[in-house]
Protein backbone atom coordinates (compact mmCIF):
# COMPACT_ATOMS: atom_id res chain seq x y z
CA UNK A 1 0.00 0.00 0.00
CA UNK A 2 2.74 2.44 0.14
CA UNK A 3 3.32 2.42 -3.52
CA UNK A 4 1.84 5.53 -5.12
CA UNK A 5 0.42 3.55 -8.08
CA UNK A 6 -2.62 1.30 -7.30
CA UNK A 7 -2.76 -0.41 -10.44
CA UNK A 8 -5.76 -3.39 -9.87
CA UNK A 9 -9.22 -3.12 -8.85
CA UNK A 10 -9.02 -5.16 -6.36
CA UNK A 11 -5.53 -2.51 -5.01
CA UNK A 12 -7.88 0.58 -5.63
CA UNK A 13 -10.85 -0.83 -2.97
CA UNK A 14 -8.71 -2.10 -0.57
CA UNK A 15 -6.74 1.52 -0.45
CA UNK A 16 -10.53 3.23 -0.30
CA UNK A 17 -11.83 0.74 2.56
CA UNK A 18 -8.36 1.72 4.38
CA UNK A 19 -8.86 5.38 3.46
CA UNK A 20 -12.68 4.89 4.51
CA UNK A 21 -12.09 3.39 7.95
CA UNK A 22 -8.96 5.36 9.21
CA UNK A 23 -9.67 8.85 7.82
CA UNK A 24 -13.09 9.19 6.89
CA UNK A 25 -12.83 9.86 3.07
CA UNK A 26 -15.53 8.95 1.05
CA UNK A 27 -14.43 5.94 -1.41
CA UNK A 28 -16.24 8.13 -4.41
CA UNK A 29 -16.23 6.38 -7.61
CA UNK A 30 -14.48 3.00 -6.22
CA UNK A 31 -17.20 1.24 -4.99
CA UNK A 32 -21.37 1.45 -5.67
CA UNK A 33 -23.40 3.08 -3.82
CA UNK A 34 -24.97 0.64 -2.49
CA UNK A 35 -21.96 -1.26 -1.10
CA UNK A 36 -20.80 2.17 0.31
CA UNK A 37 -24.08 2.65 2.28
CA UNK A 38 -23.18 -1.05 3.39
CA UNK A 39 -20.25 -0.26 5.10
CA UNK A 40 -21.68 2.35 6.93
CA UNK A 41 -24.19 0.66 8.10
CA UNK A 42 -21.73 -2.20 9.27
CA UNK A 43 -19.07 0.91 10.70
CA UNK A 44 -22.26 2.12 12.87
CA UNK A 45 -23.15 -0.81 14.35
CA UNK A 46 -19.52 -1.10 15.55
CA UNK A 47 -18.50 -3.88 13.56
CA UNK A 48 -14.83 -3.77 12.67
CA UNK A 49 -12.94 -4.37 9.81
CA UNK A 50 -10.68 -7.00 11.24
CA UNK A 51 -13.38 -8.93 13.10
CA UNK A 52 -13.44 -12.96 13.05
CA UNK A 53 -16.61 -14.12 11.17
CA UNK A 54 -18.32 -16.70 12.96
CA UNK A 55 -20.19 -19.04 10.86
CA UNK A 56 -22.10 -20.46 14.02
CA UNK A 57 -23.28 -24.47 13.78
CA UNK A 58 -26.65 -25.03 12.90
CA UNK A 59 -28.67 -27.67 14.52
CA UNK A 60 -31.08 -29.66 12.54
CA UNK A 61 -33.97 -28.27 14.04
CA UNK A 62 -32.81 -25.06 13.00
CA UNK A 63 -32.38 -25.87 9.50
CA UNK A 64 -35.53 -28.15 9.47
CA UNK A 65 -37.67 -24.51 10.72
CA UNK A 66 -35.94 -22.34 8.31
CA UNK A 67 -37.16 -24.77 5.71
CA UNK A 68 -40.72 -25.54 6.54
CA UNK A 69 -40.88 -21.59 6.99
CA UNK A 70 -40.26 -20.96 3.52
CA UNK A 71 -41.54 -24.57 1.98
CA UNK A 72 -43.18 -22.96 -0.97
CA UNK A 73 -40.29 -20.94 -1.91
CA UNK A 74 -37.91 -24.29 -1.54
CA UNK A 75 -40.10 -26.11 -3.57
CA UNK A 76 -39.71 -23.39 -6.23
CA UNK A 77 -35.95 -23.42 -5.97
CA UNK A 78 -35.89 -27.22 -6.37
CA UNK A 79 -37.72 -27.05 -9.28
CA UNK A 80 -35.05 -25.00 -10.93
CA UNK A 81 -32.20 -25.91 -9.19
CA UNK A 82 -31.63 -29.21 -11.75
CA UNK A 83 -31.24 -26.35 -14.20
CA UNK A 84 -29.17 -23.90 -12.30
CA UNK A 85 -26.41 -26.80 -11.56
CA UNK A 86 -26.50 -27.46 -15.35
CA UNK A 87 -26.00 -23.93 -16.09
CA UNK A 88 -23.02 -23.49 -13.60
CA UNK A 89 -21.42 -26.37 -14.77
CA UNK A 90 -17.91 -26.62 -13.86
CA UNK A 91 -17.37 -22.33 -13.58
CA UNK A 92 -16.28 -23.22 -9.74
CA UNK A 93 -18.63 -20.95 -8.58
CA UNK A 94 -21.84 -22.05 -5.75
CA UNK A 95 -25.24 -20.85 -5.91
CA UNK A 96 -27.59 -20.10 -2.61
CA UNK A 97 -31.02 -19.48 -2.14
CA UNK A 98 -31.85 -17.33 1.57
CA UNK A 99 -35.33 -16.45 3.20
CA UNK A 100 -36.03 -12.49 2.67
CA UNK A 101 -33.75 -11.96 6.30
CA UNK A 102 -30.53 -13.45 4.50
CA UNK A 103 -31.22 -17.39 6.33
CA UNK A 104 -29.56 -19.78 4.04
CA UNK A 105 -32.17 -22.38 3.01
CA UNK A 106 -30.92 -24.23 -0.02
CA UNK A 107 -27.30 -24.43 -2.00
CA UNK A 108 -25.70 -26.50 -4.76
CA UNK A 109 -23.68 -29.06 -4.05
CA UNK A 110 -20.46 -27.30 -3.65
CA UNK A 111 -18.17 -30.71 -4.02
CA UNK A 112 -15.05 -29.13 -5.86
CA UNK A 113 -14.65 -26.41 -2.81
CA UNK A 114 -13.70 -28.28 0.14
CA UNK A 115 -11.95 -26.17 1.98
CA UNK A 116 -12.47 -22.36 2.47
CA UNK A 117 -15.42 -20.32 3.55
CA UNK A 118 -18.18 -21.60 1.55
CA UNK A 119 -18.47 -25.12 3.49
CA UNK A 120 -19.20 -23.37 6.09
CA UNK A 121 -20.81 -20.42 5.50
CA UNK A 122 -23.68 -22.78 2.90
CA UNK A 123 -25.46 -24.70 4.98
CA UNK A 124 -28.76 -24.60 5.74
CA UNK A 125 -29.62 -22.40 8.71
CA UNK A 126 -26.51 -20.09 8.39
CA UNK A 127 -27.50 -16.08 8.58
CA UNK A 128 -25.85 -14.52 5.95
CA UNK A 129 -27.50 -10.89 6.98
CA UNK A 130 -25.29 -7.86 7.50
CA UNK A 131 -25.37 -7.95 11.09
CA UNK A 132 -23.74 -11.40 10.72
CA UNK A 133 -21.41 -11.11 8.25
CA UNK A 134 -20.63 -7.35 7.10
CA UNK A 135 -21.25 -6.64 3.83
CA UNK A 136 -22.00 -8.88 1.29
CA UNK A 137 -24.41 -9.36 -1.89
CA UNK A 138 -27.52 -11.27 0.06
CA UNK A 139 -26.88 -8.63 3.02
CA UNK A 140 -27.16 -5.96 0.80
CA UNK A 141 -30.43 -7.38 -1.21
CA UNK A 142 -32.01 -8.28 2.56
CA UNK A 143 -31.74 -4.85 3.28
CA UNK A 144 -32.83 -2.97 0.18
CA UNK A 145 -34.50 -5.36 -2.18
CA UNK A 146 -32.59 -4.81 -5.21
CA UNK A 147 -29.50 -6.91 -7.12
CA UNK A 148 -26.52 -6.47 -5.80
CA UNK A 149 -22.76 -7.23 -6.42
CA UNK A 150 -20.15 -7.57 -3.78
CA UNK A 151 -16.61 -8.35 -5.36
CA UNK A 152 -13.34 -9.26 -3.00
CA UNK A 153 -12.38 -6.32 -1.60
CA UNK A 154 -15.69 -4.81 -1.20
CA UNK A 155 -17.01 -7.00 1.11
CA UNK A 156 -16.60 -5.16 4.76
CA UNK A 157 -15.15 -8.00 6.54
CA UNK A 158 -11.58 -8.66 5.75
CA UNK A 159 -11.96 -12.52 6.83
CA UNK A 160 -14.22 -12.84 3.85
CA UNK A 161 -12.96 -10.88 1.31
CA UNK A 162 -11.96 -13.51 -1.05
CA UNK A 163 -15.42 -14.03 -2.04
CA UNK A 164 -17.15 -12.44 -5.17
CA UNK A 165 -20.71 -12.75 -4.98
CA UNK A 166 -23.97 -11.49 -6.92
CA UNK A 167 -27.57 -11.69 -5.71
CA UNK A 168 -30.82 -10.79 -6.72
CA UNK A 169 -33.87 -10.62 -5.41
CA UNK A 170 -37.38 -12.60 -5.77
CA UNK A 171 -40.91 -11.75 -4.88
CA UNK A 172 -44.30 -12.89 -3.73
CA UNK A 173 -47.92 -12.36 -4.64
CA UNK A 174 -47.85 -9.70 -2.07
CA UNK A 175 -44.47 -7.59 -4.21
CA UNK A 176 -42.89 -8.11 -1.17
CA UNK A 177 -38.97 -9.82 -0.80
CA UNK A 178 -39.34 -13.68 -0.14
CA UNK A 179 -35.71 -15.14 -1.08
CA UNK A 180 -32.68 -14.21 -2.21
CA UNK A 181 -30.60 -15.86 -4.93
CA UNK A 182 -27.08 -15.51 -4.74
CA UNK A 183 -24.01 -16.51 -6.40
CA UNK A 184 -20.69 -17.42 -5.12
CA UNK A 185 -17.35 -17.81 -5.73
CA UNK A 186 -14.09 -17.96 -3.58
CA UNK A 187 -10.28 -16.93 -4.03
CA UNK A 188 -11.15 -16.77 -8.30
CA UNK A 189 -13.50 -13.52 -9.67
CA UNK A 190 -15.90 -14.78 -12.03
CA UNK A 191 -15.43 -15.70 -15.64
CA UNK A 192 -18.87 -14.40 -16.95
CA UNK A 193 -20.96 -11.62 -16.48
CA UNK A 194 -23.05 -13.14 -13.08
CA UNK A 195 -25.71 -10.69 -12.36
CA UNK A 196 -27.13 -11.18 -16.03
CA UNK A 197 -27.08 -14.82 -15.24
CA UNK A 198 -28.28 -14.96 -11.83
CA UNK A 199 -31.62 -12.40 -12.76
CA UNK A 200 -32.60 -14.78 -15.08
CA UNK A 201 -32.77 -17.45 -12.57
CA UNK A 202 -34.00 -15.77 -9.73
CA UNK A 203 -36.52 -14.48 -12.25
CA UNK A 204 -37.60 -18.13 -13.02
CA UNK A 205 -37.51 -19.15 -9.25
CA UNK A 206 -39.82 -16.32 -8.48
CA UNK A 207 -42.37 -16.96 -12.08
CA UNK A 208 -42.83 -20.52 -9.89
CA UNK A 209 -43.10 -19.09 -6.61
CA UNK A 210 -45.76 -16.58 -7.89
CA UNK A 211 -47.74 -19.74 -9.27
CA UNK A 212 -47.83 -22.00 -6.69
CA UNK A 213 -48.85 -18.77 -4.50
CA UNK A 214 -51.77 -18.40 -6.92
CA UNK A 215 -54.92 -20.22 -5.36
CA UNK A 216 -58.25 -19.48 -7.55
CA UNK A 217 -56.40 -16.92 -9.93
CA UNK A 218 -56.53 -16.14 -13.61
CA UNK A 219 -52.97 -16.33 -14.32
CA UNK A 220 -51.92 -14.67 -17.51
CA UNK A 221 -48.39 -14.88 -19.47
CA UNK A 222 -47.58 -12.75 -21.73
CA UNK A 223 -44.40 -11.05 -24.32
CA UNK A 224 -43.77 -9.53 -27.75
CA UNK A 225 -43.11 -13.38 -29.21
CA UNK A 226 -44.96 -16.83 -28.24
CA UNK A 227 -41.00 -18.45 -28.12
CA UNK A 228 -40.49 -16.05 -25.11
CA UNK A 229 -43.19 -17.03 -23.19
CA UNK A 230 -41.78 -20.38 -21.91
CA UNK A 231 -39.12 -18.02 -20.64
CA UNK A 232 -37.68 -16.57 -17.75
CA UNK A 233 -38.65 -13.44 -19.66
CA UNK A 234 -42.17 -14.10 -19.88
CA UNK A 235 -44.29 -11.13 -18.14
CA UNK A 236 -47.04 -12.67 -15.66
CA UNK A 237 -50.17 -11.42 -14.16
CA UNK A 238 -52.76 -12.69 -11.66
CA UNK A 239 -56.04 -11.61 -11.67
CA UNK A 240 -58.73 -12.94 -9.22
CA UNK A 241 -62.36 -14.24 -10.41
CA UNK A 242 -63.77 -10.60 -10.40
CA UNK A 243 -61.42 -9.97 -12.74
CA UNK A 244 -59.04 -7.69 -10.61
CA UNK A 245 -54.93 -7.54 -10.54
CA UNK A 246 -53.34 -9.11 -7.41
CA UNK A 247 -50.38 -9.73 -8.65
CA UNK A 248 -47.96 -9.21 -11.58
CA UNK A 249 -43.59 -10.08 -11.66
CA UNK A 250 -41.25 -7.78 -12.86
CA UNK A 251 -40.76 -8.17 -16.13
CA UNK A 252 -44.82 -7.46 -16.83
CA UNK A 253 -44.00 -4.66 -13.99
CA UNK A 254 -41.31 -2.98 -16.37
CA UNK A 255 -43.49 -3.41 -19.77
CA UNK A 256 -46.92 -1.85 -18.28
CA UNK A 257 -45.30 0.50 -15.91
CA UNK A 258 -47.20 -0.73 -12.94
CA UNK A 259 -45.53 -1.42 -9.49
CA UNK A 260 -45.19 -5.25 -7.91
CA UNK A 261 -46.09 -3.27 -4.61
CA UNK A 262 -49.57 -3.26 -4.19
CA UNK A 263 -49.67 -0.28 -1.88
CA UNK A 264 -47.88 1.35 -4.71
CA UNK A 265 -50.27 1.41 -7.43
CA UNK A 266 -54.20 1.92 -7.82
CA UNK A 267 -56.81 -0.60 -8.04
CA UNK A 268 -56.28 -2.54 -11.46
CA UNK A 269 -58.71 -4.66 -13.34
CA UNK A 270 -58.27 -6.51 -16.70
CA UNK A 271 -59.89 -3.95 -18.40
CA UNK A 272 -56.92 -1.31 -17.38
CA UNK A 273 -54.05 -3.33 -19.47
CA UNK A 274 -56.03 -5.08 -21.95
CA UNK A 275 -58.53 -4.11 -24.76
CA UNK A 276 -60.74 -7.03 -23.31
CA UNK A 277 -62.84 -8.13 -20.57
CA UNK A 278 -62.19 -10.31 -17.92
CA UNK A 279 -64.59 -13.42 -19.20
CA UNK A 280 -63.21 -12.90 -22.62
CA UNK A 281 -59.91 -13.41 -21.44
CA UNK A 282 -61.06 -16.10 -18.97
CA UNK A 283 -62.34 -17.98 -22.21
CA UNK A 284 -58.55 -18.29 -23.80
CA UNK A 285 -58.02 -20.77 -21.20
CA UNK A 286 -55.99 -23.41 -23.20
CA UNK A 287 -56.63 -22.09 -26.46
CA UNK A 288 -52.76 -21.78 -27.17
CA UNK A 289 -51.04 -18.28 -28.03
CA UNK A 290 -53.67 -15.73 -28.84
CA UNK A 291 -52.85 -11.85 -29.98
CA UNK A 292 -53.97 -8.81 -27.70
CA UNK A 293 -53.23 -5.51 -27.71
CA UNK A 294 -52.25 -3.77 -24.34
CA UNK A 295 -53.88 -0.40 -23.29
CA UNK A 296 -50.09 1.02 -23.64
CA UNK A 297 -50.19 0.18 -27.46
CA UNK A 298 -48.30 -2.88 -27.76
CA UNK A 299 -49.20 -5.80 -29.43
CA UNK A 300 -48.27 -9.22 -27.52
CA UNK A 301 -49.10 -12.96 -27.43
CA UNK A 302 -51.03 -14.34 -24.11
CA UNK A 303 -51.56 -18.01 -22.98
CA UNK A 304 -53.98 -18.06 -20.30
CA UNK A 305 -54.36 -20.48 -17.47
CA UNK A 306 -56.52 -21.05 -14.46
CA UNK A 307 -55.09 -21.71 -11.12
CA UNK A 308 -57.79 -23.66 -8.55
CA UNK A 309 -57.70 -23.87 -4.73
CA UNK A 310 -55.90 -27.29 -4.53
CA UNK A 311 -55.03 -28.35 -7.75
CA UNK A 312 -52.41 -27.47 -10.13
CA UNK A 313 -52.04 -25.22 -13.41
CA UNK A 314 -54.53 -26.20 -15.57
CA UNK A 315 -54.47 -25.87 -19.27
CA UNK A 316 -57.30 -26.99 -22.12
CA UNK A 317 -55.00 -27.52 -24.84
CA UNK A 318 -51.48 -28.07 -24.35
CA UNK A 319 -49.18 -25.39 -25.61
CA UNK A 320 -47.10 -27.84 -27.08
CA UNK A 321 -50.12 -28.42 -30.30
CA UNK A 322 -49.27 -25.03 -31.44
CA UNK A 323 -45.77 -23.30 -32.47
CA UNK A 324 -45.14 -20.13 -34.17
CA UNK A 325 -45.28 -19.42 -37.84
CA UNK A 326 -42.39 -17.17 -39.29
CA UNK A 327 -44.61 -13.83 -38.53
CA UNK A 328 -44.79 -15.11 -35.07
CA UNK A 329 -48.44 -16.31 -34.82
CA UNK A 330 -49.79 -19.37 -33.23
CA UNK A 331 -50.51 -22.06 -35.13
CA UNK A 332 -50.97 -25.72 -34.60
CA UNK A 333 -49.01 -28.24 -35.75
CA UNK A 334 -49.55 -30.43 -38.89
CA UNK A 335 -48.49 -33.81 -37.40
CA UNK A 336 -48.66 -32.48 -33.68
CA UNK A 337 -49.64 -35.34 -30.76
CA UNK A 338 -53.67 -34.71 -29.95
CA UNK A 339 -53.21 -34.13 -26.36
CA UNK A 340 -56.26 -34.48 -23.43
CA UNK A 341 -57.97 -31.48 -23.42
CA UNK A 342 -58.85 -30.35 -19.91
CA UNK A 343 -61.92 -27.85 -19.69
CA UNK A 344 -62.65 -25.10 -17.48
CA UNK A 345 -65.86 -26.42 -16.39
CA UNK A 346 -64.68 -29.75 -15.23
CA UNK A 347 -62.15 -28.60 -12.86
CA UNK A 348 -62.85 -29.02 -9.18
CA UNK A 349 -66.60 -28.19 -9.41
CA UNK A 350 -66.61 -28.24 -5.57
CA UNK A 351 -64.69 -25.18 -6.16
CA UNK A 352 -67.24 -22.95 -8.09
CA UNK A 353 -66.02 -19.26 -8.62
CA UNK A 354 -67.51 -16.10 -8.78
CA UNK A 355 -69.75 -14.56 -10.86
CA UNK A 356 -67.00 -13.59 -13.53
CA UNK A 357 -66.16 -17.35 -14.80
CA UNK A 358 -69.49 -18.15 -14.54
CA UNK A 359 -69.54 -15.71 -17.38
CA UNK A 360 -66.48 -16.87 -18.76
CA UNK A 361 -68.29 -20.56 -18.43
CA UNK A 362 -70.98 -18.94 -19.75
CA UNK A 363 -69.30 -17.33 -22.96
CA UNK A 364 -67.56 -20.46 -23.85
CA UNK A 365 -70.80 -22.81 -23.51
CA UNK A 366 -72.67 -20.29 -26.25
CA UNK A 367 -69.50 -20.09 -28.51
CA UNK A 368 -69.14 -23.62 -28.81
CA UNK A 369 -73.22 -24.16 -28.93
CA UNK A 370 -73.04 -21.86 -31.64
CA UNK A 371 -70.34 -23.26 -33.45
CA UNK A 372 -72.54 -27.17 -33.16
CA UNK A 373 -75.66 -25.54 -33.92
CA UNK A 374 -77.10 -26.81 -30.31
CA UNK A 375 -75.47 -30.14 -30.40
CA UNK A 376 -74.92 -30.92 -26.54
CA UNK A 377 -73.01 -34.04 -27.87
CA UNK A 378 -70.46 -31.92 -29.74
CA UNK A 379 -69.61 -29.39 -27.38
CA UNK A 380 -68.91 -31.65 -24.73
CA UNK A 381 -66.46 -33.74 -27.31
CA UNK A 382 -65.25 -30.24 -27.83
CA UNK A 383 -64.29 -29.42 -24.13
CA UNK A 384 -63.16 -32.74 -23.53
CA UNK A 385 -66.54 -33.67 -20.71
CA UNK A 386 -69.20 -35.16 -19.91
CA UNK A 387 -72.86 -34.42 -21.13
CA UNK A 388 -74.00 -34.48 -18.10
CA UNK A 389 -71.94 -31.93 -16.78
CA UNK A 390 -72.86 -29.78 -20.22
CA UNK A 391 -76.37 -30.66 -19.56
CA UNK A 392 -75.58 -28.99 -15.43
CA UNK A 393 -73.87 -26.23 -16.73
CA UNK A 394 -76.37 -25.11 -18.95
CA UNK A 395 -79.06 -25.45 -16.09
CA UNK A 396 -77.11 -23.52 -13.95
CA UNK A 397 -76.47 -20.49 -16.37
CA UNK A 398 -80.03 -20.74 -17.52
CA UNK A 399 -78.69 -21.04 -21.00
CA UNK A 400 -81.09 -23.25 -23.36
CA UNK A 401 -79.45 -25.38 -26.41
CA UNK A 402 -82.30 -25.11 -28.12
CA UNK A 403 -81.89 -21.69 -28.96
CA UNK A 404 -78.99 -22.27 -30.96
CA UNK A 405 -80.01 -24.79 -33.18
CA UNK A 406 -80.66 -24.36 -37.05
Amino acid sequence: MNSPFFVTREERVALARQRYFEEGILPTGVVSEAVFQSWTRCHRSSQKPHDKIEFQPVSISRSQLALQKNRTLHEAWLDEMPALGNALGSAHCSAILTDASGVLIGATPSGHLAKGIIPLAHRIGVNLSEEHVGTSAPGIVARTGKQASVLGAEHYANAVNTMYCTAAPIRNIQGQLAGILDFSSEGVPFKFDPASVVGLYAASIENRLLVAQSKDLLIVKFQFLPAIIETPMVAMLGFDLSGKLVWLNSVASNLLGISVNPDEREACATEHIFETNFSQLASLVGQGFQPQRLRNGLHVFVTCELRKYGSQVVQTRHQAEHTPDSNGTAQQSAGAQSFSTVSVLGQHEAYLPADSLRDADADLIRKCLGEHRGNVSRVAKRLKVSRGLIYRRLQELGIDAAHYKK
